[in-house]
């Protein structure tokens, strides 16, 4: 008698784990993406490079007409704004099998180190780039205190 053990009842359901084996049950049951064949969202991608005296931003823009793109400048906060409009057809002969329709706002803010001039902004959009060229204000230099 010297390999008595103590049996708990309640143990077992301690140890009880219901999502323990549910990878077993979707084993070989191959989940089709609910999204699949959809095209995302365009995102605005950004470029951004700095000289002394001004930045050059150049944002992917693709789609999108030069007249739905506004671009605002306050301090040294950008904004760039572009109203998408997307329309897709699919025929087969007169019947029209599928018609896709994609209108958004897409928006991108960042700001800069140093604050931008307005008035010397210049922006060109060519080949669905948006070019921007921000010069620097003048007398925006940082001033470095010395330390008593």
């Amino acid at each position: 008698m010297a390999n008595l053990t103590r049996w708990d009842p309640f143990g077992e359901m301690a140890r009880f784990d219901p999502f323990r084996d549910m990878n077993d049950y979707f084993k070989g049951f191959m989940l089709r993406p609910v999204f699949q064949g959809l095209e995302a969202e365009p995102e605005i991608k950004l470029e951004i490079s700095e000289t002394d005296q001004a930045y050059t931003v150049k944002a992917d823009v693709p789609g999108v007409k030069k007249e739905d793109i506004q671009v605002s400048i306050e301090g040294n906060q950008v904004s760039i704004s572009a109203e998408v409009k997307q329309e897709k057809e699919e025929k087969e002969g007169n019947k029209l099998v599928r018609s896709e329709r994609y209108y958004g706002k897409q928006f991108r803010s960042f700001s800069l180190a140093h604050d931008i001039d307005e008035a010397k902004s210049e922006a060109a959009y060519n080949d669905g780039v948006l070019k921007l060229t921000l010069p620097k204000k003048a007398g925006a230099e940082t001033k470095k205190l010395a330390i008593k």
